[in-house]
């Protein structure tokens, strides 16, 4: 099943967003957690992509692992970054064969140490070449971008990104999927925004449920992502007391998913952090919008 799928009339499309573990026991431990999050029957997983060969081989293993073990659609994230299109034809070319038949299409950040991305000899510069490429090579996978409620670090104005993300859709993505966001006004707003541009594919709010106060604040950071004053004083209330502070990041991620589903977003997209626990007892408060299945996961 392609990206494009997932959502319409009477579908909610759920997705979980996982990172390729660096060991194999984190391998064993990643496939603990999808065994506990399949059950909430996903519309399709995915897995972020290494700059430069780094997780490469990694991320198809663990996306073509999920598809074969629990029978579920899967995409590979694919950046620009440090990639020609031969190597990129290749890269697809190994995702087809293993059946993976979806991609989310990134520029990708600058490598570490580097505070510019820049494009190898003869690569891709911005995400829509990458997406157009794509869907010229392979018309038939499903093409996920990225969206910025916020607006993306680089871009200088809220409507010069918005500019950029048409331009990805006209290249031909089927869907946007956001960056995490804690404020669902800026949600609402951005996918306004869209609309007014005529973005008529559906717009998926990212969400990352916070477990550690201090690692949110430098992904937030990182990201660009702003958190609510009140959300991040009840955080620090619970300054040393994990327990307390998990149990506030699942409750305000509770609430923010069940005000976009109010609303009328078309699904949730997770950051699950190759963890369950947290989004785990997100869904089980939303019985409503994603059952939970009774049986165990489908396993091949």
């Amino acid at each position: 099943m392609t990206i494009r799928h997932a959502y319409g009339p009477g579908r909610l499309g759920l997705s979980f967003e996982l990172f390729p573990p660096k060991t194999a026991e984190g391998m064993t431990s990643l496939f603990e957690h999808v065994d506990q999050l399949v059950a909430f029957r996903p519309s399709y997983i995915t897995c972020t992509f290494g700059a430069g060969g780094s997780t490469q081989d990694r991320t198809l293993e663990v996306i073509a692992g999920v598809r074969d073990k629990y029978q579920l659609p899967v995409a590979t994230h694919l950046t620009c970054v440090g990639l020609t299109p031969p190597r990129i034809r290749e890269y697809l070319a190994r995702a087809v064969d293993l059946g993976i038949e979806n991609v989310v299409a990134l520029r990708g950040d600058p490598p570490r140490g580097e505070a510019a991305f820049r494009p190898v000899d003869g690569g891709f510069s911005y995400a829509n070449e990458l997406v157009a490429f794509i869907r010229r090579e392979f018309p038939a996978m499903g093409i996920a971008v990225g969206g910025y409620p916020e607006k993306h670090l680089e871009a200088p104005s809220f409507q010069v990104d918005l500019e950029n993300l048409k331009r990805k859709v006209d290249a031909g993505a089927d869907v946007v999927i956001t960056q995490l966001f804690y404020d669902n006004d800026d949600f609402f707003r951005f996918r306004d925004r869209c609309r007014q541009l005529g973005i008529e594919q559906p717009i998926v709010p990212g969400l990352l449920p916070v477990t550690n106060g201090s690692q949110i604040q430098r992904i937030a950071s990182l990201c660009g992502a702003k958190l609510p004053p009140a959300f991040s004083a009840a955080l620090e209330k619970h300054a040393s007391d994990p327990a307390g502070q998990f149990e506030v990041g699942v409750e305000f991620a509770t609430r923010q998913a069940e005000g976009l589903l109010a609303a009328g977003a078309p699904g949730i997209h997770f950051y699950v952090l190759n963890k369950s626990e947290a989004t785990r007892r997100v869904l089980t408060a939303l019985p409503h919008h994603f059952a939970r299945s009774s049986e165990p996961p489908t396993r091949a």
